[in-house]
């Protein structure tokens, strides 16, 4: 999985397909994940490396191209895909009174994140996928937000409220950090998942 900043104008995306294609990656799927009043735009693009082929050699393909930045290269689950924000409604849909459990299922594909987990001001952890950690705290917030968790300098937190007393927090080991138009979204998923309980 790449996530590349890169010029927000015709060909730009031809340019970046042919320089990842001529380095031995293949694009599986693409997806706009912002778009900036700064003419940019960030996507993230799945790649599959042909044999012998190098991420390195990938990016440094990227960065060879003007005004094109590699925020983030990681490892991506074998014949994983990028599962959109329509299709995670669609999955909280088909089970409304299990709609909030589905969220959490739901959150780490759709943001390519590692984990989540939903975390009660009470009773602390309730449902989590694996490798969310077990001592997050409850935290007070008003919308989708980055959190700050102390002891830990290697993942990078967002978390939007459920209601007042739960939250749902998603998590990424070494980044890339959440974006302003993944805040957004994620606040909109967690309101739509608690509506669509609640109804």
């Amino acid at each position: 999985m790449l996530r590349v900043q890169l010029p927000d104008v015709p060909g730009s995306l031809g340019r970046l397909a042919t320089a990842i294609g001529e380095a031995g990656g293949d694009i599986e799927a693409l997806e706009i994940v912002e778009k900036n009043h700064d003419g940019t735009a960030v996507d993230d693009v799945l790649l599959e490396m042909a044999p012998g082929a190098m991420p390195d050699s990938v990016v440094s393909a990227c960065t060879a191209l003007d005004d094109v930045h590699v925020i983030w290269i990681s490892r991506y689950a074998a014949g994983g895909n990028l599962f959109l924000d329509l299709e995670a409604v669609e999955d909280l849909t088909e089970a409304p009174s299990e709609a909030l459990n589905r969220l959490v299922e739901v959150l780490p594909l759709t943001f390519r994140a590692d984990w989540a987990v939903r975390v009660h001001r009470v009773s602390g952890h309730g449902r989590a996928t694996s490798g969310a950690p077990d001592d997050l705290p409850f935290v007070e917030i008003e919308r989708a937000a980055r959190l700050d968790v102390a002891d830990d300098d290697e993942s990078v937190y967002a978390g939007a409220r459920i209601d007042g007393n739960e939250i749902v927090v998603i998590g990424r080991r070494g980044g890339p950090d959440f974006l302003d138009s993944e805040l957004a979204r994620l606040g909109h998923l967690v309101s739509l998942a608690a509506s669509i309980a609640r109804d």
